[in-house]
């Protein structure tokens, strides 16, 4: 088999084994090449210098949970300042009664440390306020991080970064869900909410396979949930509106960067006022090969199975309930979901490219 018929065997393989012959084919490189990218536009502030005061929002079952507590208390009483307060999430609060126990000790900055779920929890209760959010990603997508150019895989620089680190301000997103009943939730979203395939997915990954092969867990599910029937949907962008088409998954995305290195959403970008809707409706494998191709090679012919859209609110609307997911968790059945961009009203603390560590690494 020649190189050139390999790249998507190639760059699997290379992702579940970590074969650097494999990886270092020319064609595995291309593609890595075109999904290289920064998903931010805005340039970042200084925090202020001096002495800080720490609150931490931290996810207790993660890995590395009591590693994070370790380090971030070692450089604050390096640093001379008072210890960081701790403040645990649990299996009824994923953290947001926490970060308004931690806003309450007047904190110059809160760091999740925990999942997507840990990390929007906490930025759903700091969004709209002067207070940055740091982030130390202990999850299995770690989707935020990716998408500011955090790597999951640095710890001890991710810990400086939100402790250290400059501020950039991102976008939120607003999820209004409307149940059956007619009841409505709201949820703060930072990467992608969905409603369809993509939902059914995330519900059907199997907990065990993520502890063992992290994001790659998803992929398993997807095969599995791959044949289905398409659903008609209404949606209405920024009031332009109502078109009725089918389709197997509408994704409103804030950015678009997903584990693997992949570019799921070429213009998605998490500061520039807008949103970017992904409506999904391949009809057979034959259709969903085809996605997969346009979103490995971005390649820019355009699909009949998946097309692409720009707006500020986007108001999708269905005959049945169908599963939700705002940021990789599950939020439940709706028959509609509103998501709409809130501009800039998240703080993170992130690190410059060229800051030099302020600390040494532990030994």
């Amino acid at each position: 088999m020649t190189e050139t018929r390999v790249p998507l065997v190639a760059r699997a393989v290379a992702s579940l084994t970590g074969n650097t012959r494999v990886a270092g084919l020319s064609s595995v490189q291309t593609v890595r090449q075109r999904h290289t990218r920064s998903a931010v536009n805005g340039s970042t502030t200084p925090r202020h210098e001096g002495t800080q005061r720490v609150a931490v929002v931290i996810n207790p079952i993660k890995g590395n949970a009591d590693e994070a507590r370790s380090r971030i208390t070692l450089i604050c009483r390096e640093q001379g300042w008072e210890d960081p307060s701790f403040f645990e999430t649990t299996v009824e609060d994923a953290g947001i009664q926490m970060t308004h126990d931690a806003l309450g000790s007047d904190p110059d900055v809160v760091i999740a440390g925990g999942g997507d779920g840990t990390i929007r929890m906490v930025a759903h209760a700091l969004a709209g306020s002067a207070v940055p959010l740091g982030i130390v990603p202990l999850g299995t997508g770690n989707l935020l991080a990716r998408n500011l150019d955090i790597d999951p895989d640095d710890f001890v620089g991710n810990v400086e970064a939100a402790i250290f680190g400059e501020h950039r301000a991102i976008d939120t997103s607003t999820v209004r869900l409307e149940r059956a009943d007619g009841s409505t939730v709201e949820h703060t979203g930072l990467v992608m909410a969905g409603i369809g395939f993509d939902a059914e997915v995330i519900a059907g990954t199997r907990d065990d396979l993520k502890s063992k092969i992290s994001w790659l867990a998803y992929g398993e599910a997807g095969v599995r949930k791959l044949i289905g029937r398409r659903r008609p949907v209404e949606m209405d962008l920024d009031a332009r509106g109502r078109k009725r088409f089918r389709m197997r998954s509408v994704l409103v995305a804030n950015c678009g960067l997903l584990p693997g290195g992949i570019d799921f959403i070429p213009d998605a970008v998490i500061d520039d006022g807008n949103l970017n809707v992904v409506i999904m409706a391949p009809r057979n494998l034959l259709e969903w090969f085809a996605v997969l191709g346009k979103v490995v090679f971005k390649h820019r012919r355009s699909l009949p199975a998946i097309r692409y859209y720009d707006t500020r609110d986007a108001d999708i609307r269905t005959e049945d309930a169908l599963m939700t997911q705002v940021d990789g968790d599950e939020t439940g059945d709706a028959v509609a979901m509103r998501v709409t961009v809130n501009p800039g009203a998240l703080t993170v603390r992130v690190l410059p490219p060229k800051m030099e560590k302020q600390l040494s690494h532990p030994a």
